[in-house]
């Protein structure tokens, strides 16, 4: 169980709503994996289907990922990857090689020194092998808690939750959560989603949060949830 303190009752507290049924997040999460099924799927969960999973693989692909879309994530990771999949190999390789194995995916720059700084350690300091280690992984210079818990729970099989943009809004517009900051978020949910959700949750609403809850206008009038959903937030939508 999680060691965290139970956050306020506003925190996770349903909202009430004429209209509205009693929020069931297995019910919830039953309608949204058959919702997203035919989407494409996030893509960290594509990669690892693809063969890309080991924690080493996830977490450099969750670096190329960031602020970028999925569209453009997969194919520069399968590049990168196509050179060097091991830590040994992506050490030998440069900056600037990498720089343009992962282009255009954004800060390029910036992300290849940080991956090639991460297989350098992970060759000279740590055996050659990254761990399974929340600490080592948010050791290093650019890895956050969202991708450290992503790489942890795809590639370990551990069970943590990774809180993007859209799990953040969306469970927030739910009203199944009540927070301001993804981290707040990461906090409520780890004291109320039960944890056979804690991975799945990210692998369902990337894809549900792109085609369905969208951040501007969502498709409130397809949506599978909605009799559920309290539309915190919600103005204009389809």
């Amino acid at each position: 169980m999680s060691s965290r303190r139970a956050p306020s009752r506003a925190a996770t507290a349903d909202l009430d709503a004429p209209g509205k049924r009693p929020f069931d997040i297995d019910q919830v999460l039953a309608r949204v994996r058959e919702a997203v099924r035919p989407f494409p799927k996030a893509a960290m969960f594509a990669l690892a289907d693809d063969g890309y999973a080991s924690v080493f693989e996830q977490l450099v692909a969750c670096v190329i990922s960031i602020r970028t879309l999925d569209e453009v994530t997969i194919p520069a990771a399968k590049r990168l990857f196509a050179v060097a999949r091991a830590p040994e190999a992506m050490a030998e390789l440069t900056p600037a090689e990498i720089e343009r194995l992962i282009a255009p995916s954004t800060f390029a720059d910036v992300k290849a020194r940080q991956i090639h700084a991460i297989a350098r350690r992970t060759r000279d300091d740590l055996g050659g092998v990254l761990p399974c280690s929340y600490d080592v992984l948010t050791g290093f210079h650019g890895v956050g808690p969202k991708c450290a818990s992503l790489a942890l729970g795809i590639a370990c099989g551990e069970s943590r939750i990774s809180v993007d943009v859209h799990v953040h809004r969306i469970t927030n517009r739910w009203g199944y959560v009540a927070t301001r900051t993804p981290d707040a978020t990461t906090a409520a949910l780890e004291d109320r989603l039960p944890r056979a959700y804690w991975v799945e949750i990210n692998q369902l609403l990337v894809p549900f949060g792109k085609h369905v809850c969208t951040g501007a206008r969502p498709r409130c009038s397809a949506c599978a949830v909605l009799e559920f959903c309290r539309q915190v937030g919600v103005g204009d939508h389809r």
